[in-house]
């Protein structure tokens, strides 16, 4: 048979990914953070609001390396989204900790990817969309990465 093959799975998932965060940057760029990255979720999603984190727990807890943690935290400090302060643990190390600001982009964040997936739920219908998370959990389970919930 001759023809276009399909697109495999890796590149559907890949880009979904893509084109789910185009719409997550373009609704907060809406909503007046035009500097928004999809990759800021690293952070956002694994600091902890109250006290802040060491950049070597939020690498950890995001899968990736130090350094890569360390330059996400550099542009989102730069943007004034997070600040390193002393750990009040061991005054060597520093801890990020959100501003203000940050804490306003997170709360935004969460409201902007809330309604990407009620969007997502109305476009599939409810069952498919469950099937689809339920289909992509099991994916993850078997690779032995552990979800994220």
């Amino acid at each position: 048979m001759h023809g276009v093959a399909e697109p495999d799975l890796a590149r559907l998932l890949l880009e979904a990914n893509r084109a789910l965060g185009a719409e997550f940057v373009a609704a907060l760029e809406e909503r007046g953070y035009p500097d928004a990255r999809p990759g800021h979720a690293a952070v956002f999603m694994h600091i902890d609001r109250r006290s802040g984190t060491r950049l070597t727990d939020l690498a950890r807890r995001a899968r990736m390396t130090k350094q890569g943690m360390m330059l996400i935290v550099d542009n989102l400090e730069e943007h004034g989204y997070v600040r390193r302060v002393p750990d009040p643990e061991d005054a060597r190390a520093k801890v990020v900790r959100l501003t203000a600001r940050g804490r306003r982009y997170v709360a935004e964040a969460r409201r902007t990817v809330a309604a990407i997936e009620a969007r997502v739920r109305r476009e599939l219908g409810d069952r498919r969309h469950e099937a689809l998370r339920s289909a992509l959990d099991e994916l993850i389970e078997s690779s032995g990465e552990p979800s994220e919930e």
